[in-house]
């Protein structure tokens, strides 16, 4: 079996959170316990846990793997050769820079040389540590070919990956998943992966958590129904490689740095599994979005399709936020996104079509304005909406994705982020033609602008 050849019928699980059974082969799971003597077909039992094992019930997230070999049996890990360089789990003063400026990017061309998704990965900004086992991390990639005979496994966090531009073929050690550009998957800390580029050229974005994982937000006074459902989060089924190969080679991310070692098998060799720490995917058209109906604008946290939250109620490590194709309503309202500052610090990227509050904005750009500083619609926006007034009526927004990672902690940014030669060292130009629109009236009545 080749995990370059995907069927076009991947079938999946569905469900956020459930506890998942899965066998490539009937009667591959054994019945009644999880660590028999002799597993069936003489498999080796193999746990993966995403919490401790003593988190509470409703929170703790493990699996059971059944494969022909276990993941122990490889060379020692050795730093990998040459040095990525370019990934960063732990933010100081040494290695990134804080600015309260606000930053845009131009999208990122594909490379000329060949460059898969491990080496086509790099940090944009991030703050905290994996070692403390709190913060995250955001990065974008561009590559042009697949991995091959190579496994990439994430020690550091959850990598939350949002193509722009080119599907993605994902091998994992729980099934396969196709991932296309308006869908997103997640890769839980610690399984191993393989990414395949159909479609040849692939850019886009990827979130990572440290020390938790993402959930559904609470829907509160919304009710029981609405934004991101459960049973449109899909899981993959059991799928395994069994063949052997001259050499395999694991790449671990571990503290931002990255090792290998060799094993001569391949790592997708899983026949069942069962539990509830599994990869994921998630089709983002299928977010029910909600609105203001009368008057004023409703904040973007209704938006949000998974959080990461913080022991502080309300407040999250980071949010997955869209911006949807969807109806606006509002009456005597200014219907685009209101000019605000913010404790949180926002990260924009764009995957297709256009935002409504920057006219310049382009798919697989993005724009980061950090805790405070000040942003809202350009000049073009503000203008054009004032012109067209109250009588627009409804107005739907189509042919846009745009999304937002929010978080309560304050980046800093990577100094290959601030001296790309993609960014958009003009964007504060989009704000400088908004003049005043004020008026008062004189001592005589008159009214005059200010």
């Amino acid at each position: 079996m080749d995990g370059y050849d995907f069927p076009a019928d991947v079938q999946y699980q569905s469900g956020f959170g459930n506890d998942f059974s899965s066998e490539a082969i009937a009667g591959a799971l054994p019945r009644g316990q999880n660590n028999p003597l002799v597993c069936p077909y003489g498999l080796y039992a193999e746990q993966i846990s995403g919490t401790s094992f003593t988190s509470p019930r409703k929170l703790n997230l493990r699996s059971w793997l059944y494969r022909i070999k276990p993941s122990v049996t490889h060379e020692p890990f050795k730093p990998r050769v040459p040095s990525h360089g370019k990934l960063v789990t732990e933010f100081n003063q040494s290695n990134s820079t804080a600015t309260p400026t606000q930053l845009r990017w131009k999208p990122v061309e594909i490379p000329d040389s060949p460059t898969d998704f491990i080496d086509g990965l790099y940090t944009i900004c991030g703050a905290g540590s994996s070692y403390l086992r709190h913060g995250y991390a955001i990065h974008m990639y561009s590559a042009n070919k697949s991995m091959e005979n190579c496994a990439f496994c994430n020690a550091d966090g959850d990598f939350l990956i949002v193509p722009q531009k080119g599907r993605l073929w994902i091998t994992t050690e729980c099934g396969r998943l196709q991932v296309s550009p308006g869908e997103i998957a997640v890769l839980p800390q610690g399984f191993r992966f393989i990414i395949n580029l159909p479609d040849g050229p692939s850019r886009g974005y990827v979130a990572e958590i440290f020390g938790t994982h993402f959930q559904l937000p609470d829907l509160g006074p919304i009710g029981a129904n609405g934004l991101a459902a459960s049973r449109d989060f899909l899981i993959p089924t059991a799928w395994f490689a069994n063949n052997s190969c001259p050499g395999y080679t694991i790449v671990q991310k571990f503290g931002g740095e990255l090792f290998t070692a060799r094993q001569d098998f391949s790592p997708f060799n899983v026949v069942a599994w069962h539990g509830n720490y599994a990869p994921y995917k998630y089709e983002l058209s299928k977010f029910c979005p909600y609105n203001t109906v009368l008057v004023d604008h409703g904040d973007p946290s209704i938006n949000t399709v998974l959080t990461a939250p913080t022991e502080k109620p309300g407040v999250a490590l980071l949010d997955f936020v869209i911006f949807p194709p969807r109806w606006l309503v509002a009456e005597h309202t200014f219907r685009p996104p209101y000019y605000h500052r913010n404790c949180m610090s926002e990260f924009m990227g764009l995957i297709y079509g256009g935002y409504e509050a920057k006219a310049e904005f382009l798919p697989g750009g993005a724009s980061l304005h950090s805790c405070m500083t000040p942003h809202g619609p350009d000049t073009k926006t503000y203008e054009a909406t004032i012109a067209r007034g109250n009588d627009v009526g409804p107005y739907k927004i189509t042919n846009t994705m745009a999304f937002m990672f929010e978080s309560c902690l304050i980046p800093r940014i990577c100094p290959w982020a601030l001296e790309s030669p993609f960014m958009d060292h003009d964007y504060y130009q989009c704000w400088i033609g908004l003049k005043s629109h004020f008026k008062c009236e004189d001592a005589n009545g008159n009214s005059r602008e200010m």
